[in-house]
């Protein structure tokens, strides 16, 4: 069957957009639905991708067909869409250190052209790129809690809670979001002369917590130590790895979002379905509450010192 081509103006560039009623998700959700998502979003959205290299996670037979993370600028992307070069440490297939050309996503064109490339899912690190281009050093940091087997949403609150009462003793200003999976993540502006602090800073908070609540909270990655427990995952503010971004989809069975919640939400928190946003709800949440994040780069503070 051909493709259905349409060709558009977004903002001062022309695209040609493909398929768009094509169904990307089982509940019938489409291409064009979800570029419509991302076009809705992008005021809120962009700000937290901006100089930061996107990996995206790819579903062009949708989220019931074979998915795939891109790093790499994909062919044929326009000479418009900004990049960054850098220093890659290695890959999996073991060819040693290289370079990647990554995608940066800065304006509106440039994400309705990823969302046209069944770019459901956008990642982040904790860094932004600089002139040169060099890494700056980090300017977040992320707990990801992540519930295992015969937990859920509703214990993630509950260690999120405790989180909250932890790091603002230290002088930060803890933001939760949904992962938009089956965990929370609560996010702190910081500043650090040194990467590698974020993960050491989060892996003893981490630990604490765990020491604290062992029946409730792991801090150790070994899936077998999960079980009833919500795992802090305090790995994703390495260098090298990334978060899922705020009001980024993510490649269900819905089109379930990433989204900004309040700290009221998280405490009253007592099903999955209370933390489970669809598309269409967050559009409704942005009209009711604008951006919810949007305090994390002003309340950026030194990391503290553990």
């Amino acid at each position: 069957m051909a493709e259905k081509k349409l060709t558009v103006q977004v903002g001062e560039r022309q695209l040609v957009l493909s398929n768009l009623d094509k169904p990307l998700y089982p509940s019938g959700y489409t291409k064009g639905e979800v570029v419509r998502y991302y076009t809705h979003v992008a005021p809120l959205l962009l700000p937290h991708i901006s100089r930061r290299p996107i990996t995206m996670v790819r579903f062009p037979d949708g989220t019931d067909g074979e998915a795939f993370f891109e790093k790499n600028l994909p062919r044929g992307a326009p000479d418009w869409v900004q990049t960054v070069t850098l220093s890659s440490s290695g890959s999996r297939s073991g060819r040693g250190p290289g370079t990647i050309t990554y995608p940066l996503i800065e304006d509106l064109p440039s994400l309705v052209w990823a969302a046209n490339l069944a770019a459901l899912e956008l990642h982040v690190p904790q860094w932004t790129v600089g002139p040169g281009p060099t890494r700056r050093s980090p300017d977040r940091l992320v707990f990801d809690l992540d519930p295992g087997e015969g937990a859920s949403v509703v214990e993630c609150a509950r260690v999120a809670g405790r989180l909250l009462e932890v790091l603002t003793a230290d002088g930060l200003t803890p933001l939760p979001k949904t992962s938009g999976s089956k965990g929370l993540q609560v996010c702190c502006g910081v500043r650090t002369r040194r990467p590698e602090r974020t993960s050491v800073y989060a892996k003893a908070i981490a630990e604490q917590l765990a020491g604290e609540m062992p029946e409730l909270v792991g801090a150790k990655m070994a899936k077998t130590l999960r079980t009833n427990k919500v795992f802090i995952d305090w790995s994703q503010n390495h260098v090298a790895k990334t978060t899922i971004a705020p009001y980024s989809l993510r490649g269900r069975d819905s089109p379930i979002v990433s989204t900004p919640i309040t700290w009221d939400e998280v405490r009253a928190c007592r099903t999955t379905a209370e933390l489970t946003f669809t598309a269409d709800d967050v559009l409704h949440r942005i009209d009711e509450h604008g951006d919810l994040l949007a305090d994390l780069h002003d309340t950026r503070v030194a990391l503290p010192g553990r």
